[in-house]
């Protein structure tokens, strides 16, 4: 823990957007808020999600209501730092939830204008790997921005900065488009190598932990936090496949030099960047014995527990 003692609270907070992790961190923000006097949670959208006629949206929008946290709308794309900073401005604390789907430019946009507004914290949106051990030029450049914005909040003393740490989202490593675990085929494709380590969070145990990071005391200030649901090889992640479903797994190996290749002949794309990435490994995977969960003994879940509760059932 940071040694530096901090004064600032989060009471008056906006979360920037209501997805895949918007969403978990909202519902505990409003339900840690409830035991914290003058606590209250807005969240920024734009007018479009608001008026949505897909279901799920529609749903998200009415859970939103429901919890008492209000909508304000606005556009991270769109709005001049300007615009955004005038209405961080109106917050103690901002956190940020888009993703990376705004653009790449968009994370030191939004930093910009938690600066320039002078709001007390800032939450950017950092939740994944350790961006200062992976280091600059790497096959995601993504990262190098993310590092930007860390050096740009650390040039400055006047908004305190939480960084969240988180691994992969635990689900995205299912996803079969990334291509590691291919559960037609019963097979495991390991990045790098099966013993190439990553560390992986649920959204909802991200939410979870947000909520006490951003409530803590004493303050969390100017500091990077570790999360950890689980931290698996990629040969383990098989084991853990095969014990949960029962039933033996092919393995192969996707080697660095394999993934480079494979990037090289199409550089813009998004997926081969990430895989070669975490092929390297480095950055990608951290202890859980040094996490915030573990040392506040909260429980999380693990890719044993995912495996259960959503590839049981097919």
């Amino acid at each position: 823990m940071n040694k530096a003692v901090s004064n600032v609270k989060s009471r008056n907070i906006l979360v920037l957007g209501a997805g895949e992790l918007g969403m978990p961190v909202l519902r505990n923000l409003a339900r840690r808020a409830k035991d914290i006097e003058g606590a209250k949670i807005s969240v920024l959208l734009r007018a479009s999600a608001v008026e949505s006629d897909i279901p799920a949206k529609q749903r998200d929008i009415a859970e939103i209501r429901e919890l008492g946290i209000a909508i304000v709308l606005g556009d991270l794309v769109k709005s001049s730092i300007d615009e955004l900073a005038s209405v961080f401005s109106q917050y103690d604390t901002v956190i940020g939830c888009t993703g990376y789907a705004a653009g790449i430019n968009t994370p030191m946009k939004l930093a910009k204008a938690a600066l320039q507004s002078g709001i007390p914290r800032y939450f950017p949106w950092q939740f994944g790997v350790d961006f200062e051990a992976i280091g600059r030029g790497g096959p995601q450049d993504i990262f190098d921005a993310q590092l930007d914005v860390r050096e740009l909040l650390r040039s400055q003393s006047k908004t305190e900065w939480v960084i969240i740490s988180t691994g992969m989202f635990m689900s995205y490593l299912f996803e079969p488009e990334f291509g590691v675990v291919d559960l037609e085929k019963s097979k495991v494709n390991a990045l790098g190598s099966f013993d190439t380590a990553v560390t992986l969070t649920t959204p909802d145990d991200i939410g979870v932990l947000t909520a006490e990071i951003v409530f803590y005391e004493p303050t969390i200030s100017n500091e990077i936090v570790f999360l950890a649901g689980d931290t698996v090889t990629y040969g383990e992640l098989a084991d853990k496949l095969e014990a949960g479903l029962n039933r033996s797994f092919d393995r192969s190996e996707w080697t660095v030099p394999v993934l480079m290749d494979e990037l090289a002949k199409d550089p813009q794309n998004m997926m081969r960047k990430y895989r070669a990435a975490f092929g390297i490994g480095r950055g990608m995977a951290w202890d859980k014995a040094g996490t915030f969960n573990v040392r506040e003994g909260i429980k999380v879940t693990e890719v044993s527990d995912w495996i259960v509760a959503n590839l049981i059932a097919r």
